[in-house]
């Protein structure tokens, strides 16, 4: 198609679709959709979402058919011998019968009618007709057709018994996957291969040491065919995120059960090792990246999504009998090879640590910036999740300390930019699963000195610490310093404080006072009041005090000088009653409002944690040294969205998923969600001893996906979901004041004098007893899962989102259900994008020519859809 002749052939084609009159399957119409078009653009371009909602609607029948000739011609070439030779069997024309139905899918997904359609059409086993005389051509081709054979042979055919095929559905996935390993189309001829499909690893790595030779052309097509499997996956964007665990995807629940090891092995490690071996580091032209798109990085991005949307899929349990598998996580997590987790690591940490060294570059901008960070952050979630010796193994070998350092700099990164907020979530999640293994707070108590590789808006001042006290004074800077974003994991940051707390030891003033700091915070009347739930980060926060007192005592001499300095904090709640807690609320507020704008409101706790400037600690120019002094007896309200901040952050809403953002002089579009607070994160379960945790059955591990649905739910959680319109009371004071884990803390401050506050007793209070460690797990739940999923989703629509070379925006102006899509506001020229007179005249000239005479149908309203 390469003269406007042929495009306006096939664009007449695309008008004639959508004709009520049906076209018969038979008619020589249906092969100008896989012979015309040349390129992938020319699909996207000329068949545009106007063209396929006006054939949907108005002649369904008509893409019943296109649908049922297209997969029926890309069946029909892979099973010819000479695919993929030019002249007999072309590799363009499977290659166009791709494109087209990747192009339809998403407009049919769309379409809340067409449900029961789609069902039916695509996962309904169909009647396999019975073939005589001439019929049997067109009935390989088309299943359905009109017999033409006299009624006398009907009648007898009617008696034979009826056989049936896989559904349309499952038979255009076995091709797809046939295709990914397919010789001289996606993967080199093999020397020992007998057949065209040979399930040959594409990259060195897991599972095969040796490289295999491949192409720029091959890999093409292996992100074609990716991208249509990623399509057909998509369902989950035009459902509730809620509905996703529990009603499913059908072609995910296909892929995903597959019983045939060794193609889940070769698709598996394929993806795996291509997602992990690519080397962005490599020589080449500074600013090359800005001049055009890398069809490698494509390549690896569609490999990495879809890894992982077979990897996070959960399969529903609904009307089974067994409890189904899920083959592509469970063979993940059956590694076990020193080697395979040493590939793993070390190309994970290369990866993540990529930011790093473009921002080190000598001119910047020069290199390129990898746009699957999280995405890489959520399969290293995934594999410590499911396979319990890759976790132990990343521990042991201190590599536990590297990635924690990686997640937080990632979630500081992140922790202010809306568009981002899902990334900073799964950061503190990750934390959280790392956390959980003794040896990991064991580990923290080493030097960190590599500080210095961390760009400066993210680095502690003066910091010559362990790196548990980077851990402890990054959370709470998350804390204190995000504008109430992260206010739904507090009690995930919490639980990994309370995790690593009993292996702690020679914590510094800095870090003891960030915990001291926490707990004036959480202590304050206009804190504990303001929400029925409050007090449970309270609670944390002690239980963390006392795993330090009673197991690390001796070892942290500064920590317990601290506590001593707080007595007078801790001992107040004693005595909190409904009716204190609320005078000291009012005095607070009248003296604010006395005093606003004087030096000693700047040095309140309720100011300095919403300005997120609580001694600087992570401003470059701050050198002031972190000092419980600064922080006067009347704490304010730890909480940061109060009535005095600005409405514009709430009323902007979160964002579930973009992976990475790209200057442009369009409105772009954004998956976003409207609120923070009800995101529905994994719960959090109440701490259980080791020896409780051994007890567990292999098939309940910490982190099993059915895990939502077995004993680990039976432990109360740890935080509730507040209640609108909350009022406190005193009996509900009376509830959960007596619980609070104070006894260890009193029993500290009654032993020792309060004349002396600065030396604290040698040896521990006979008195204090330790208690078991306790390890604070999180459980998914099909709420959980689904934020789960819809932030994967979110990654992919937005690395789909800008169209590029390579890159066509599949699911651009469809009907997104899982998040809302809004439009942000054009970035003007910049240093990267340069607007000059040139640039400005070729605008114009566009603008013009957009106004002339030709009327489209209009698209609905992006940006318009349902909240998850």
């Amino acid at each position: 198609m390469g003269n406007s002749d042929s495009k306006l052939v096939f664009k007449q084609g695309i008008f004639k679709l959508s004709e009520p009159k049906a076209i018969a399957p038979d008619d020589t119409y249906w092969s100008g959709f896989w012979k015309l078009p040349e390129s992938v653009e020319d699909v996207f371009s000329l068949f545009t979402p106007a063209d396929i909602r006006r054939a949907r609607d108005n002649s369904l029948t008509n893409i019943e058919t296109l649908l049922t000739s297209l997969v029926s011609r890309l069946i029909e070439l892979v099973r010819l011998p000479a695919f993929p030779d030019v002249d007999l069997a072309p590799s363009k024309e499977a290659l166009n019968c791709v494109r087209v139905i990747t192009r339809i899918l998403p407009f049919l997904y769309e379409a809340d009618q067409l449900e029961s359609w789609e069902d039916k059409f695509f996962w309904r086993r169909r009647k396999r007709s019975p073939k005589h005389g001439t019929k049997e051509k067109a009935e390989v081709l088309f299943d359905g057709s009109t017999s033409c054979e006299p009624e006398e042979k009907q009648e007898e055919t009617e008696e034979e018994p009826v056989e049936y095929k896989k559904p349309l559905g499952e038979e255009l996935i076995d091709t797809l996957v046939d295709l990914l390993f397919y010789t001289n189309f996606t993967i080199p001829r093999m020397e020992r291969a007998k057949q065209k499909v040979s399930y040959a690893i594409w990259q060195s790595g897991v599972g095969c040491n040796t490289h295999m030779q491949s192409s720029k052309e091959m890999e093409n097509n292996r992100s074609e065919i990716l991208r249509l499997l990623l399509t057909l996956s998509s369902k989950s964007l035009y459902m509730p995120a809620h509905i996703i665990p529990v009603k499913g995807i059908k072609a995910l629940t296909y892929i995903t059960t597959c019983p045939d090891k060794q193609i889940v092995l070769s698709l598996l490690c394929s993806q795996l090792n291509t997602a992990l071996r690519y080397n962005f580091s490599t020589w080449r032209l500074p600013y090359d990246h800005m001049l055009y798109q890398d069809s490698k990085q494509v390549h690896v991005s569609y490999c990495l999504q879809f890894l992982l949307v077979l990897l996070l899929y959960p399969i529903p349990e609904a009307n089974r009998d067994e409890t189904p598998k899920n083959y592509f996580r469970h063979f993940l997590g059956r590694l076990h090879r020193p080697q395979d987790f040493e590939f793993l690591v070390s190309d994970m940490l290369r990866t993540l640590n990529q930011p790093l060294y473009a921002t080190s570059s000598y001119l910047p901008g020069t290199q390129k910036h990898v746009k699957w960070a999280p995405e890489m952050l959520m399969l290293f979630w995934e594999a410590i999740q499911c396979n319990k010796r890759f976790r132990v193994y990343i521990i042991e070998s201190e590599h536990g300390v590297e990635f924690a350092v990686m997640v937080l700099y990632y979630a500081l990164e992140y922790k202010n930019d809306a568009a981002r907020q899902g990334v900073v979530r799964m950061c503190v999640f990750i934390l959280q699963t790392l956390s959980t293994e003794p040896a990991f707070g064991k580990s923290l108590n080493r030097k960190y000195f590599g500080q210095e590789t961390l760009p400066l808006e993210v680095r502690i001042p003066d910091f010559n610490g362990t790196y548990a006290e980077f851990v402890i004074i990054s959370i709470h800077t998350l804390m204190t310093t995000s504008k109430g974003r992260v206010d739904a994991i507090y009690p995930a940051l919490l639980a990994t404080i309370n995790n690593i707390a009993p292996y702690l030891q020679r914590l510094n003033q800095q870090s003891s006072n960030r915990i001291i700091h926490l707990f004036i915070s959480m202590s304050a009347p206009s804190f504990l009041l303001a929400n029925e739930t409050n007090y449970a980060l309270l609670q944390s926060l002690l239980e963390a005090i006392n795993a330090i007192i009673e197991h690390q005592y001796e070892a942290n001499g500064t920590f317990v000088s601290a506590i001593l300095k707080a007595r007078k904090r801790f001992e107040a709640l004693r005595t909190f009653t409904l009716e204190s807690g609320q005078q000291e609320v009012e005095r607070q507020r009248q003296q604010r409002k006395a005093s606003t704008g004087s030096r000693e409101e700047l040095r309140s706790p309720t100011v300095s944690l919403r300005n997120g400037s609580f001694d600087n600690i992570r401003s470059p120019q701050s050198t002031r040294t972190p000092s419980l002094s600064n922080v006067p007896e009347e704490g304010g309200t730890f909480t940061i969205g109060d009535d005095e901040d600005s409405d514009e952050d709430d009323e902007r809403p979160l964002v579930a998923t973009p992976s990475y953002s790209s200057p442009s002089n369009h409105p772009s579009q954004t998956p976003s969600r409207s609120s923070s607070i009800d995101e529905p994160l994994p719960t959090q379960l109440k701490g259980m001893s080791e020896k409780a945790r051994g007890k567990m059955p292999a098939s309940q591990s910490s982190f099993s996906r059915h895990s939502s649905s077995t004993s680990l739910n039976s432990h109360q959680a740890t935080v509730m979901s507040p209640t609108v319109g909350f009022s406190p009371s005193a009996h509900w004071i009376d509830s959960w004041l007596p619980t609070l884990p104070l006894h260890t803390i009193l029993t500290l401050l009654d032993s020792h004098s309060p004349d002396s506050p600065s030396t604290p007793p040698a040896h521990l209070p006979p008195a204090i007893e330790p208690s078991s460690p306790r390890v604070h797990l999180f459980s998914w739940t099909p709420l959980s899962l689904g934020w789960y999923e819809s932030l994967l989703w979110g990654f992919i629509f937005a690395s789909e989102m800008i169209v590029q070379k390579g890159i066509v925006g599949v699911w651009n102006g469809t009907n997104i259900r899982l998040f809302r899509v809004e439009q942000t506001a054009a970035t003007g020229p910049s240093l990267m994008k340069p607007m000059g007179a040139v640039d400005a005249v070729g605008s114009n000239l566009v603008q013009r020519i957009g106004r002339m005479g030709v009327r489209t149908e209009a698209a609905p309203a992006r940006g318009s859809v349902r909240d998850v």
